[in-house]
């Protein structure tokens, strides 16, 4: 079994308090990406797992094996825990071909020659360089030499594969490639993975769950899509999305089982499903809506349920087009499919859904409304 709990996990250096009571559960085949802006503590929750960095407080376990227990100075060593790292900087043997450099911890490990063979020959195939295998990695390119590392850690068959930044050093079109890759990788193998990136796109798109973290704090873990839809915080949702959620000030009130909203965007009424914690049982409260630019539809004339607004710029991208307008004093950015004509100035009229709206508590900047999930949506509030 490898699923894995960090329980109470506080990690200090010095009076830095870089990990601040992180509770964390990943289940067994889960790919969990780690995910924050540099020095957020992803690279040393990574580093406590595969036991590389010892906690001062704090449990883990791995399926029902207690791996840490920190009140108890017990620590598991690092080659005890059936799992394998594989760094942002690759780490290959500079003087050893491919096929050494994967089968060098079974080597160590004493593992029959013939049976090492098998393994690294596999899992060359897995990684598609087995016509690499007699190279050196001087003679590889970034993307070959990182395919060189993920078969050397997965030639073992780990329980637990940890990714560290790998593809921070690859251009544009080959971390494309590369994402793909381990995204199949996952799918064929079963492997839990814990991957740790600054890269929301990589995040978005290779997890099964995503833990963000913000100043050594866990603020959230959530499946993608429900992190993109309904991210728990105002730092969540700017983290996440590209280009940026629009954030649109705004006044809202909860009354009974109803809470109406009010922005540049109209007035809008929600029903107590949509609540989450921290919406007040009644009262006012300063709000912040937020709004993907995807969800900002762009009308030539006036419909129902639509504003007036006026273009402010506009930046065509081949296969996508960004807008910026102006409404009530307020830039909302909009992102449509395609090539997109709009002149500076020009008046249009915009459309929104309200369901797909979140609506945060501008004291706290935690979420306050849910966004009707595109999965769940089964009808449309209406702006007035």
């Amino acid at each position: 079994m490898s699923r894995i709990e960090l329980r109470g996990i506080n990690k200090y250096y010095g009076r830095n308090h870089v990990l601040k009571d992180i509770n964390l559960v990943i289940e067994d085949g889960e790919f969990m990406t780690l995910l924050g802006p540099s020095g957020c503590g992803k690279t040393t929750t990574l580093r406590v797992v595969a036991g590389l960095e010892k906690p001062q407080e704090g449990y883990m376990y791995m399926g029902d094996r207690e791996i840490v227990n920190a009140p108890e100075k017990f620590y598991e060593e690092p080659g005890k825990r059936h799992l394998n790292l594989v760094f942002q900087s690759y780490a290959l043997w500079p003087h050893m071909t491919v096929f050494d450099n994967v089968a060098f911890g079974l080597e160590v490990a004493k593992v029959p020659k013939e049976e090492i063979r098998r393994k690294v020959e596999n899992a060359l195939k897995r990684m598609r360089i087995e016509a690499f295998i007699d190279r050196y990695p001087s003679e590889l390119s970034g993307g070959q030499q990182q395919r060189v590392a993920i078969a050397r850690a997965i030639v073992s068959e780990p329980e637990v594969l940890l990714l560290d930044e790998p593809l921070s050093n690859l251009d544009a079109k080959l971390r494309i490639e590369m994402r793909s890759e381990i995204k199949r990788l996952h799918q064929e193998l079963g492997t839990t993975i814990i991957y740790v990136t600054h890269d929301q796109t990589e995040a978005l798109t290779m997890s099964t769950k995503i833990a963000i973290f913000f100043e050594g704090v866990l603020e959230q873990v959530a499946p993608p899509m429900e992190l993109y839809q309904n991210p728990a915080s105002l730092r969540v949702a700017d983290f996440i999305g590209n280009p940026k959620v629009n954030f649109l000030p705004g006044k809202a009130r909860v009354a009974g089982d109803t809470m109406t909203v009010e922005s540049v965007l109209g007035t809008a009424s929600y029903d107590r499903k949509s609540f989450t914690g921290e919406a007040p049982g009644d009262g006012s409260f300063e709000a912040v809506v937020g709004v993907r630019p995807e969800l900002v539809e762009i009308l030539d004339g006036p419909a129902e349920g639509s504003i007036e607004a006026e273009v402010y710029s506009v930046m065509p991208a081949g296969s996508e087009t960004t807008i910026y307008l102006e409404v009530g004093g307020e830039r909302i950015l909009s992102k449509q499919n395609g090539l997109k004509q709009y002149s500076p100035d020009q008046k249009v009229w915009l459309r929104i859904n309200p369901d797909k709206m979140n609506v945060f508590c501008k004291d706290s900047g935690r979420l306050a409304k849910l966004a009707v999930m595109d999965a769940q949506q089964d009808q449309q509030n209406s702006i007035k």
